[in-house]
């Protein structure tokens, strides 16, 4: 059964290898996930479609400190016009893919 959630949270970025940008997803709603680790596919992340603005993608959510992370896309980022330290409404729907 589809689980949807919707949270504003700000845009962070990781600077790994690699600069990748992410928002949290509020704790209560990440313990809400880790209760269900049927949903995983392994190392903790969870398949989802995410909808940010006007754009749906496909992604998985990253575990990190106790809350899941959303990867924001390149492509989602410069589609609606987002950058580091903006906050976003994400809406993700964990389970069956959207229907487009």
């Amino acid at each position: 059964m589809p689980m949807d959630v919707e949270f504003a949270g700000e845009v962070i970025s990781w600077r790994g290898p690699a600069p990748h940008h992410f928002v949290a997803m509020p704790e209560p709603l990440s313990a809400e996930l880790r209760d269900q680790p049927e949903l995983s596919y392994g190392w903790g992340c969870v398949p989802v479609t995410v909808t940010v603005g006007r754009t749906t993608f496909q992604t998985s959510l990253m575990p990190k400190d106790g809350v899941y992370l959303v990867p924001l896309k390149v492509a989602v980022r410069r589609a609606e016009g987002i950058d580091v330290g903006d906050e976003v409404l994400v809406r993700v729907r964990v389970g069956a893919p959207a229907r487009r």
